[in-house]
């Protein structure tokens, strides 16, 4: 995959991600949801890979739902680690 497709690709999938993760994902910055989109492109490509998930000449809506998935939870984790999951109430 060529390093400007993942780009964009890690773009569409990290909104997609931070939309479909559970709780107000907001708070996370958009540079960090573009990371984590493109973490969940590559991570999920091999996770759909080593599933047994064999590339088409179409699309591969799996490897792209996988990759979906997988981005979501790095969008969680990401708002977990820098402390933005949730509005503190003081």
């Amino acid at each position: 995959m060529e390093i400007i497709g993942v780009i964009v690709a890690g773009i569409i999938i990290g909104l997609l991600g931070k939309f479909v993760a559970p709780g107000d994902r907001d708070n996370i910055p958009l540079w960090l949801t573009v990371l984590c989109g493109i973490g969940g492109v590559l991570i999920g490509y091999y996770v759909a890979a080593a599933l047994g998930v064999e590339a088409t000449s179409g699309i591969d809506w799996i490897r792209w739902v996988v990759s979906i998935i997988v981005a979501a939870v790095l969008v969680v984790i990401a708002a977990m680690v820098t402390g933005r999951g949730k509005a503190r109430s003081v």
